[in-house]
């Protein structure tokens, strides 16, 4: 770990991950950040950013996968990891670091990694997202699947639960972001302008804005009301692998395969900010629970931690 600083912006480089990071997640109290990678799931300390434990992925029969994404539940006493494994989801005790619960579709259809995974505002459904385009919800205390919902796209790679726990967003390979009922199930809507792959969707803090990044290079904003995009975000010059919302919802950043972060003002879509720093892709950025601290994490093995504000 060193200290630097980029355009006035200070920032710990913590190093840990051999290979490229997928995903960094902040626990709910700010205190922990989480990166994935190299079979494991890595904590560190945010104000000093030390390595404090590591969870390793048990598939059974001493196997282990890749990590492909993370999420804290928003109660804080678990998280849980998508693995480059046929559908298949693994659960830590924060408390004991124990891998509590596996779990598994097994059906002839289920053939590819879990690319995305999101806990609901409760902590009590998990939604996951998979390479074959299969979309479920999960029982958190039993591990059971709730529901199936369908893609006809080959590929969702990102998921993200509405505020009011109401409606999931789904990023797919076929250009569009679909919303989904969790009640019933329904898929009431389709979002449709990037034109290509959606491989981040979010909703704003107070759920009346939706945000995407994609491989078309652009960020797009969309009203979760009118289902009708607000504004579009241009500027980096390769795919957006991920976007994010500060806590009061006036920010927007952005994580790109040209290797930066942007800022954007989410009411004017101004560009308020490039940070530079990472060497690869920047395949995802967080902010911390106060609005402080950016996280981002990258294909050049590093996780980075941004002093904001």
């Amino acid at each position: 770990m060193r200290i630097t600083t980029n355009q006035h912006i200070h920032h710990l480089i913590i190093k840990g991950h051999k290979q490229g990071v997928y995903s960094v997640a902040f626990s709910p109290d700010g205190k922990t950040l989480a990166g994935d990678k190299d079979n494991t799931i890595r904590f560190w300390d945010v104000a000093t950013g030390q390595e404090k434990k590591m969870f390793w992925v048990d598939i059974g029969e001493n196997h282990t996968r890749t990590v492909r994404s993370i999420a804290f539940s928003p109660d804080g006493q678990i998280i849980a990891g998508g693995v480059n494994e046929s559908e298949t989801i693994c659960l830590w005790d924060m408390e004991t670091e124990e891998q509590i619960k596996t779990l598994r579709e097994r059906r002839s259809k289920a053939l590819h990694w879990v690319n995305t995974v999101a806990f609901s505002a409760d902590s009590k459904i998990l939604a996951s997202g998979s390479e074959d385009g299969n979309l479920y919800l999960w029982d958190v205390a039993t591990g059971e699947k709730l529901k199936a919902l369908t893609e006809d796209a080959e590929n969702i790679f990102s998921v993200a639960f509405s505020p009011d726990g109401k409606t999931i967003a789904s990023g797919n390979a076929g250009n569009t972001i679909r919303l989904w009922d969790i009640a019933s199930g329904e898929n009431y809507a389709t979002l449709e302008g990037h034109t290509n792959w959606v491989f981040s969707v979010a909703f704003s803090p107070d759920g009346e804005t939706l945000a995407s990044g994609s491989w078309d290079k652009t960020v797009r904003l969309w009203n979760t009301v009118t289902k009708k995009e607000l504004k579009i975000l241009a500027g980096h010059t390769n795919t957006v692998w991920s976007v994010t919302f500060s806590p009061d919802r006036q920010t927007l950043a952005s994580g790109s395969a040209d290797k930066t972060i942007r800022l954007w003002d989410v009411n004017t879509a101004e560009h308020l900010k490039t940070i530079t720093g990472h060497t690869g892709s920047v395949k995802s950025v967080v902010f911390s629970p106060d609005g402080t601290k950016l996280a981002s994490g990258s294909e050049d093995g590093t996780v980075r931690l941004w002093e904001i504000a």
